[in-house]
């Protein structure tokens, strides 16, 4: 017996016309939505490469700089007092500031503070000498105490704070330190102090204590520290790495 195929008969009704031009509406927005937010991305990460560039071009000049000061420093040998007092009277040395230095890249002016090196997490940025917005995007900030109060690889707690990059540039990569880990800080005389990594925890926004000079007990800090601050758990949190000198 033959089989007669009968198609069953669609009805387009005003309600399926409805659902399909809900659907054709939902499927553009999703396309749009995917195309703004690959632009977005694909933008930051432009972003972020430019002034990863800016920062390493400010840190390759004040490098530079004070690598040419340190060498150009006269050297004076005195074999006694009175040697000592005509040495005084006849010379007349410049001694250069070395609280910041200013550098100038792509015609904008950056006050660096000091150089920092985490060799376990590939990182070398210069130290900004103030905090704002738009310094954070170009590299990472003298933190505490203000500028004046507290000189890079002096006897004090000295503290930074950076972005966490998810690309892991700035402190994006803080996370793995522990401790033992070793934070170089140099500073703009040339000399370089190592820090070793002896305390890691999490903070609120509004708990600043990890930036105080005093020791637990109440009394002025006698030794160097070195505080590294930056965002985690989503910009809620803070990580705090204490560090201390070697």
């Amino acid at each position: 017996m033959n089989q007669i195929l009968v198609k069953e008969k669609v009805y387009v009704t005003p309600e399926l016309r409805r659902k399909k031009r809900l659907y054709k509406i939902e499927f553009f927005i999703s396309v749009l939505l995917v195309c703004l937010l690959s632009s977005y991305y694909i933008y930051a990460e432009y972003d972020r490469n430019k002034t990863e560039e800016v920062s390493q071009a400010i840190l390759a000049q004040a490098q530079d700089e004070t690598t040419k000061t340190s060498e150009d420093d006269p050297i004076i040998i005195v074999l006694n007092e009175e040697e000592a007092n005509e040495a005084e009277e006849e010379t007349d040395i410049e001694v250069e500031d070395t609280s910041n230095k200013s550098i100038t890249v792509d015609g904008q002016n950056y006050s660096v503070d000091a150089f920092i090196t985490i060799p376990k997490i590939g990182i070398s940025y210069p130290v900004l000498s103030e905090t704002s917005d738009e310094l954070l995007e170009v590299s990472v900030n003298r933190y505490w105490p203000e500028v004046g109060k507290l000189m890079p690889n002096e006897v004090g707690n000295y503290c930074i704070v950076g972005h966490n990059y998810r690309n892991g540039k700035m402190f994006g990569r803080l996370n793995e330190l522990e401790d033992g880990d070793i934070v170089e800080l140099q500073d703009l005389t040339g000399r370089t102090v190592k820090y070793k990594v002896y305390y890691t925890y999490v903070v609120e926004p509004t708990d600043t204590s990890c930036t105080s000079q005093l020791t637990e007990d109440g009394r002025p800090l006698n030794f160097r520290e070195l505080t590294l601050i930056t965002c985690t758990n989503y910009g809620t949190q803070r990580l705090v790495v204490k560090c201390r000198e070697v």
